[in-house]
């Protein structure tokens, strides 16, 4: 049995991917903080054919996302992928340019970002140790390859994850673990363009690149997506 646990699955990019990696057999963890979404999601792939399950947690309670992702450890028998993209960002979190960056527009998103993808490694990274085989995807916008001073505090943060994701690739690669770890860039909105001059492109056109990254191309640390 084999399944991916979706951190931060919404009904866009996060049923996209679920519906990409479920069509091909796996089972579908989803993980976020709304446990009524999450059972709509599930009910919608369950409905599909999929096996799927909602794990409420929200990624800015560590210890609350390691239990979800623990759960759904057991619920599954393991969790053979991790995909972390949590949404939200807009209109939760200030936007700023650079100069008008204070430490604190940048704490929230480092929290949401980054430590929540750590947080969320770390729980399921021994056991693909000792299997010897799993894959890590972490997603973020385009603006961590490319910064976009409009949203220069949001970018920071994005970036440091992308950073840590390559890195983590690097890592593991190197020592032979048989584990596969990866960034997805995003150069567009989804669904809807939220900023101007940013076109939006259909969640359906971006999750085969997940499915890329757990399958043929495992030895790529980023893939991304432009329209």
């Amino acid at each position: 049995m084999t399944s991916i646990a979706i951190v931060g699955a919404g009904p866009q990019l996060g049923l996209a991917i679920a519906r990409t990696f479920g069509s091909q057999g796996l089972d579908v963890a989803l993980i976020s903080r709304n446990r009524d979404k999450l059972d709509a999601l599930a009910g919608t792939l369950t409905a599909e054919g999929i096996t799927a399950a909602a794990f409420p947690a929200d990624v800015l309670d560590r210890d609350a996302l390691t239990q979800a992702l623990k759960a759904a450890a057991t619920r599954f028998g393991g969790i053979d992928v991790l995909e972390y993209s949590p949404v939200g960002t807009f209109g939760i979190t200030p936007l700023t340019a650079p100069a008008g960056t204070e430490p604190s527009h940048v704490e929230y998103e480092m929290n949401f970002q980054l430590y929540g993808a750590i947080a969320a490694t770390q729980a399921v990274l021994p056991a693909m140790r000792e299997a010897g085989a799993g894959t890590l995807l972490y997603t973020t916008g385009a603006g961590s390859i490319w910064p976009d001073p409009r949203v220069a505090n949001v970018n920071a943060a994005a970036a440091a994850l992308r950073n840590w994701a390559m890195n983590l690739h690097k890592e593991l690669a190197e020592a032979g673990t048989g584990i596969q770890a990866a960034h997805v860039g995003i150069d567009s909105s989804i669904g809807v363009s939220v900023i101007p001059g940013l076109e939006a492109a259909r969640p359906e056109q971006i999750s085969p690149l997940y499915w890329e990254l757990h399958t043929t191309k495992r030895d790529q640390a980023e893939l991304v997506f432009k329209l």
